[in-house]
This record gives C-alpha cells, structure tokens and sequence, in this order.
C-alpha cells in the first residue's frame, strides 16, 4: 500500500504564496517520478509540474516562473512553491507519484486526496 499525503493548501490573497508539500507513505520500494495536478471546476485536470528521478522538472506555461517544484529523497516528499498566485490558479491540487511498490516489478500510478488551493481577496 501506499499513501500520499498532501499539505499547504488555504486561502490566499493575490500576488501572495504558497507551498504545497506531497509525502509518500507505504511499501515503497522506488519512485520514479512525482509531480502536481490541478483541476478547477468545470474543467479537465492539469499537470501543474512534475519530477523525475533523475532530477528532470516540467512546468505547464501558466505556471512557469512562478511555480518551483522540488524533492526530498530521504522524506519520500515533494513540494511546490507558488509565488505571485493569481485567481485563475484557483483549484483542487492533486498530488502524483509513480511508484514502484516493495516486491512489485512495475511501477503504478497514485494519487493523493487533493487540496484546495484559493487565491482571492
């Protein structure tokens, strides 16, 4: 089994920040990747950014130059550090891991239980 856990979320005012945190939990053997979704109402959820092993990050446009994505090997944790929030990035933020589970021979796909990110004043 294995869990994720997310933290960070609330209420911010624009122009503010926020730093999201995701620790994996569990029998976990490796992960190979972890990254952040987000998906407002109304609409399809989106990869915010992501993290691979090897240390490689993605960003969507909308967020790049704002948003740092980050890892703590020895925590099993990832972090997103939001500056300058706009009102548009309003939305639930979803934690992501592939994970390849102690005993297991491939990695699986994980998700944590969102939280709510709202930038407003």
């Amino acid at each position: 089994q294995v869990q994720l856990v997310e933290s960070g979320g609330g209420l911010v005012q624009p122009g503010g920040s926020l730093r999201l945190s995701c620790a994996a939990s569990g029998s976990i053997f490796r992960i190979d990747a972890m990254g952040w979704y987000r998906q407002a109402p109304g609409k399809q959820r989106e990869l915010v950014a992501s993290i691979t092993s090897d240390d490689r990050t993605t960003y969507a446009d909308s967020v790049e130059g704002r948003f740092t994505i980050s890892r703590d090997n020895a925590k099993n944790t990832i972090y997103l550090q939001m500056n300058s929030l706009k009102p548009e990035d309003t939305a639930v933020y979803y934690c992501n891991a592939r994970v390849v589970q102690r005993g297991g021979w491939f990695p699986s796909g994980y998700w944590g239980q969102g939280t709510q990110v709202t930038v407003s004043s």
